[in-house]
């Protein structure tokens, strides 16, 4: 089987990500029986990421994601490249992923990152 157009890097140990994963996994079933994307849990490959200079606390913060050409994509840019790809969604990464509303959809994303991240370790998760 072919590199996967995308593989998104997710951590299934965090019930507010892996809800959003397995509602894309849903919506996306022909693209990753075609191996065009795969969804990856991080806490079972922990250091995946690490010839990028990411870390597994890195991964549990934000999504982060590669594409066939190698190139790192992280937090909202994920988003953004998972709605391109969902169907019924392209609106969504036009909207948030337009060049005047992403420097603000980064910032929104990286806040809300922040803070379940936050109450991940405080709920013990990690």
């Amino acid at each position: 089987m072919p590199k996967p157009l995308l593989t998104i890097w997710y951590n299934t140990r965090c019930p507010v990500c892996d809800a959003g994963i397995v509602r894309q996994n849903r919506r996306l079933v022909e693209a990753i029986k075609a191996g065009r994307i795969a969804f990856r849990d991080i806490n079972a490959e922990p250091a995946a990421l690490a010839g990028y200079g990411v870390s597994l606390d890195d991964i549990r913060r934000r999504l982060h994601a590669t594409d066939a050409d190698g190139k790192l994509l992280v937090g909202a840019d994920v988003a953004i490249a998972v709605w391109l790809r969902t169907p019924g969604e392209g609106w969504l990464a036009a909207l948030f992923g337009n060049r005047a509303v992403l420097p603000l959809t980064r910032y929104a994303y990286d806040r809300f990152a922040d803070l379940l991240y936050a109450w991940n370790r405080r709920k013990g998760r990690w």
